[in-house]
């Protein structure tokens, strides 16, 4: 992994204090190169006019002896010419002739007298500028010897260096414990600073956090910064934010709980008014045996009379109930059962001014039949989805064809689209029950599908109305196999 990239997973914190530390690293380094480069340019200045005082006083002793070719006068002056202060230590003074004969050294040993001076020495040497190898701890100058402006030899002259390059060092090493301590205290200063400025951010972190897990709180007085302004006002807006949300989730379940009280008024208006309708006249059957039971018509007049009465109760306690029952109703299904559906529908529909168009093809009666209660479970989920998901005022459709082999049941609507999701409850089988409100209908209706044997398909997209189809094969009813 590069630095950078790791860099950019390090805290604030951290990151900042070491772009800090990495920036005065850099300055440090380029400060330094700067000074050790004029040092070094002082030093050689310096060394320049030393050796030319010294390389003057050379020439101008030994100048007739080379006239003379006297090497050991030329040794004689060579040796009065040493200088005995510290300030520059000559380690060796050779003199040649005009064809780099060696006239007198004082290393004797090292360069032997009226032998020619070998190449490697010479290459030390850069005219009258100063040389300095810091390996050998040496600096090379080399000074013509003129008469008469005529060139009759030359003074090769080596001194030592050790002091400047020790000077170099120590003022290298004290750059470097300045700078690292200067880079130290800055980086802390920077993480201080740093952490002191980003605190704010990480309390406002915290408290989104936990309000993206659905616990929100509110950030407490006392973690407001008192020298903070900017920091202050985004806590206070934070805090209004969370009690706004706090008011509406309040809010909307006041509203989903008179909502649900209403809807069960409804329910019960409606149930008591269907409900009515027949006891008026189960009453009057009652009231009529009671006075007139001896007489065998009026008693089945009022017998048939209670009978239908009852028969209408319970098929609208039925209708009332078919969605919350568990059980599986085995009576066979009758074109009266989406008669149920549409008037089941309908308190909906009319709510949000949409029309259902209904059309049925073929019959149900025959010998293979298909279960009522499960089919009409099923059909009114699917209605109520193709009512939520269509605009007020749209159109939904509930198309039904009966045929020898197979019912097809196609409910249609105006919506926008069937999320991935809602597709891929319907056709994918999966034992994981969805909470209200995310795909329950959807998933009862797969699993009345998987025990009835039907195929649901799904046609239409965003563009264009989108329908649901129930393919149910038929099948003998349990009640006709059980009788």
């Amino acid at each position: 992994m590069s630095l950078f990239p790791r860099l950019r997973r390090l805290p604030l914190t951290v990151r900042v204090p070491a772009i800090v530390a990495v920036l005065m690293v850099a300055i440090s380094a380029v400060i330094s190169e700067r000074v050790l480069d004029r040092l070094s340019a002082t030093q050689e200045i310096y060394l320049q006019g030393l050796a030319s005082a010294y390389l003057d006083g050379v020439v101008a002793a030994i100048t007739p002896s080379v006239l003379r070719e006297d090497s050991w006068e030329v040794f004689d002056g060579i040796e009065r010419m040493k200088p005995t202060a510290d300030d520059i230590l000559p380690i060796e003074t050779v003199v040649t002739g005009e064809n780099r004969i060696v006239l007198a050294s004082s290393n004797p040993l090292a360069r032997e007298t009226l032998r020619p001076l070998d190449t490697e020495f010479i290459a030390n040497f850069n005219g009258a500028d100063v040389t300095i190898d810091p390996d050998t701890r040496s600096g090379y100058i080399r000074r013509d010897i003129t008469y008469q402006d005529t060139p009759i030899g030359a003074v090769y002259a080596v001194f030592d260096v050790t002091s400047l390059l020790e000077e170099r060092r120590q003022i290298l090493a004290t750059l470097l414990a300045t700078n690292a301590l200067i880079t130290a205290f800055l980086g802390l200063i920077g993480f201080i600073t740093v952490r002191r400025m980003i605190r704010p951010m990480q309390v406002l972190e915290t408290h989104m956090v936990e309000a993206a897990g659905g616990s929100a709180t509110l950030i407490a007085e006392s973690e407001f910064p008192a020298t903070n302004n900017e920091a202050a006002n985004v806590y206070r807006a934070y805090n209004a934010l969370v009690n706004s949300e706090t008011e509406r989730q309040a809010l909307a379940s006041q509203l989903a709980e008179e909502e649900k009280l209403a809807s069960l008024g409804r329910l019960a208006s409606g149930m008591a008014h269907e409900i009515n309708n027949p006891l008026g006249g189960l009453m009057n059957a009652v009231d009529t045996l009671r006075l007139h039971g001896e007489r065998r018509s009026v008693r089945e007049t009022s017998i048939e009379l209670i009978q239908r009465g009852l028969h209408g109760i319970r098929e609208v306690v039925e209708a009332a109930l078919a969605t919350y029952r568990p059980e599986r109703l085995s009576r066979p299904l009758e074109e009266s059962d989406f008669a149920d559906l549409r008037l089941l529908v309908r308190p909906e529909l009319r709510r949000r001014q949409q029309r259902l168009d209904y059309r049925m093809e073929g019959t149900l009666a025959g010998e293979q039949e298909w279960p009522a209660g499960p089919i009409r479970q099923a059909v009114l989920n699917l209605l109520l989805n193709a009512a939520a998901a269509t605009p007020d005022g749209g159109r939904i459709s509930l198309y039904i064809i009966a045929t020898r082999s197979a019912l097809e049941i196609t409910i249609s609507d105006q919506g926008s689209g069937l999320p991935d999701t809602a597709k891929a409850i319907l056709q994918h089988d999966s034992k994981t029950v969805p909470k209200e409100g995310q795909g329950l209908g959807l998933w009862i209706v797969r699993e009345i599908a998987n025990d009835l044997g039907a195929v649901i398909a799904i046609f239409g997209g965003p563009n264009e109305d989108l329908a649901i189809r129930l393919s149910i094969p038929r099948r003998k009813n349990e009640v006709s196999d059980a009788a």
